[in-house]
């Protein structure tokens, strides 16, 4: 069914809904706060082709987010199923060096959306037993109307109630992602949710924006032992022990009971030839972890064994 025609349908369905006495939206998912309207300005927009949604709603927001190189709707479409899986998605957006990081609440959704992101939402149209699945970006919101706008199929700028769209949100499991530049963290992202996106760009072997991603982590949480640790893993392999071992001093002073912290520090060290640096560095993870065998066997070629 065309996305389109899909939501029309489902508006009507809603009204139907609305006057056997269903309930309106909960005013309490609606953080408090919030400007009553928000718009994301220059989000560019790409009508979606037949059932290929995915890659048009992916397009606008990695465009949006500085992505230089074209996405390839192959990338994302998978013929066998006639659509985009999220989990492909996700993967794409790292590959081309951008965030990708979770939504997973509505109040987030607004909120990314107040802070100027726009946010690429997966929408079931139909209904739980004929499900129309699609991709979308919403750009902005108007509270005092109860509307959500989208870049949605063939349509810019969509304006579509905002009960509706939280509907049809559900229905698609509640999944959205907001995508940006390394440097630049969602607004509502929780640390747990930047370390792995930032991690992911590191397995999609795109370092030197891992560095500026675990970068940002730290510039928001400072005394994040993780963002630490998984910094100094990107500066090394981008040939940067020094910035490495800046980072590892870092987290082992913030968490000084981290004995990952201290045995990394020491195989850097080690890798600069400061052997006998690198040998107090293992001793301190052997003592406070006397039981893994990692650690003893850093310790043990510190000492030269």
């Amino acid at each position: 069914m065309d996305p389109q025609r899909a939501l029309r349908v489902l508006a009507l369905l809603v009204m139907v809904a609305g006057c056997a006495g269903r309930p309106p939206l909960d005013s309490a998912a609606v953080p408090p706060g919030l400007p009553p309207t928000a718009r994301v300005a220059a989000v560019p927009f790409h009508p979606q082709a037949e059932k290929a949604c995915g890659p048009a709603a992916l397009a606008m927001v990695l465009e949006w987010a500085g992505d230089a190189g074209r996405l390839d709707p192959a990338e994302v479409y998978t013929p066998g199923r006639e659509g985009s899986m999220t989990a492909d998605m996700v993967a794409a957006a790292r590959r081309h060096g951008r965030l990708a990081v979770p939504v997973r609440r509505l109040e987030a959704v607004l909120a990314e959306l107040a802070a100027g992101h726009p946010v690429l939402v997966f929408q079931n149209l139909g209904l739980d037993a004929y499900p129309v699945w699609h991709f979308a970006v919403a750009i902005g919101y108007d509270l005092p109307r109860d509307t959500v706008v989208l870049h949605s199929g063939t349509e810019r700028e969509l304006e579509l109630p905002l009960d509706t769209f939280v509907r049809t949100w559900e229905r698609g499991g509640r999944w959205a992602m907001v995508v940006t530049a390394p440097d630049l963290l969602p607004a509502t992202a929780a640390e747990r949710d930047a370390l792995a996106a930032a991690a992911g760009l590191e397995r999609a072997r795109r370092t030197p924006e891992a560095v500026a991603a675990y970068e940002s982590v730290l510039g928001r949480w400072p005394d994040s032992a993780a963002a630490a640790i998984g910094l100094a893993n990107a500066r090394h392999a981008l040939g940067d022990p020094a910035g490495a071992e800046a980072a590892l001093r870092r987290a082992v002073a913030n968490r000084p009971e981290l004995a990952a912290g201290w045995n990394n520090l020491a195989h850097v060290l080690l890798g600069q030839g400061r052997r006998e640096e690198a040998r107090r560095a293992a001793r301190r993870a052997v003592t406070l972890d006397p039981d893994d065998d990692t650690y003893a066997a850093t310790l043990a070629e510190t000492a030269g064994e």
